[in-house]
């Protein structure tokens, strides 16, 4: 693996409920605030709008305004822009992460375990596999806040990947599943992980404290945060290499495929 650094900036938003400009002008706001270098920038789940299971509403297209302003903020800022957003193709509805690039590029990922709890499976499709990108060496998979919960669909098997991105909205209540599963996650898979949550309160009185997170590949804390605004984390890929050559643990995992 190629060594190196590689920066990458959260952005944990009280998401104003199914207001589209309000939310994208003050992300413009966070972003502007960003000091040192910006290289990815994450927003949360449905950043948008909010946790809304108003699909048909609030939904757009692949050459929407929203994926329109990713595409000028990627290019604006020269950096990856990522979050998650409610999207339509063919009369479906996609809770779709993108992965916007500077150069134009866009990956893209279907949140694959809907949250049933919410009746988010009565709304949406789920997506059926998993994005791996690549950004300066480092290899991330990305995901989406209830996938968090199902430790085969996050495992580090190939093609193995060096970090784990999580978007959410994850409610409060339920704070403590979030910080032990994201720490649960990087200590399983050997990786980094990042956990990138919303504040505030939705439409239905459901509040959220943040708690965006990020974890080392043994598991150690390295960043938490509960208040609104950007905070960037540098990321070592020489601690990720130590780690794993020191406690090489992931080289004894069970080996299996993933189905559909």
């Amino acid at each position: 693996m190629a060594s190196g650094q590689l920066h990458i900036t959260l952005i944990q938003s009280d998401i104003i409920w199914e207001n589209k400009s309000a939310n994208l002008a003050r992300y413009e706001e966070y972003m502007q605030a960003i000091t040192g270098r910006k290289e990815v920038i994450v927003l949360p789940e449905m950043f948008t709008t909010g946790f809304t299971m108003n699909a048909a509403e609030m939904a757009e297209t692949m050459d929407g305004p929203t994926v329109q302003w990713m595409h000028s903020m990627a290019q604006v800022h020269r950096a990856i822009i990522t979050g998650s957003i409610i999207i339509e193709e063919d009369g479906r509805y996609f809770n779709r992460l993108l992965w916007v690039q500077p150069d134009g590029q866009v990956g893209k990922y279907d949140k694959r375990h809907l949250f049933a709890y919410a009746e988010e499976d009565q709304y949406y499709t789920p997506g059926g596999s998993r994005l791996i990108v690549s950004v300066n060496g480092w290899r991330i998979c990305l995901l989406i806040c209830y996938d968090l919960r199902f430790p085969v669909w996050s495992r580090n098997v190939g093609p193995a990947y060096d970090a784990l991105l999580y978007v959410a909205n994850w409610p409060q209540r339920r704070s403590l599943a979030w910080k032990a599963l994201l720490q649960a996650r990087a200590i399983e898979n050997m990786s980094y992980v990042i956990g990138v949550n919303r504040v505030g309160a939705d439409a239905k009185q459901i509040t959220y404290s943040g708690d965006s997170s990020v974890f080392g590949p043994l598991g150690e804390p390295i960043w938490q945060g509960g208040e609104p605004g950007p905070h960037t984390v540098i990321l070592e890929k020489s601690h990720l290499e130590e780690s794993r050559s020191q406690f090489p643990f992931i080289n004894d995992a069970d080996k299996f495929m993933l189905l559909d």
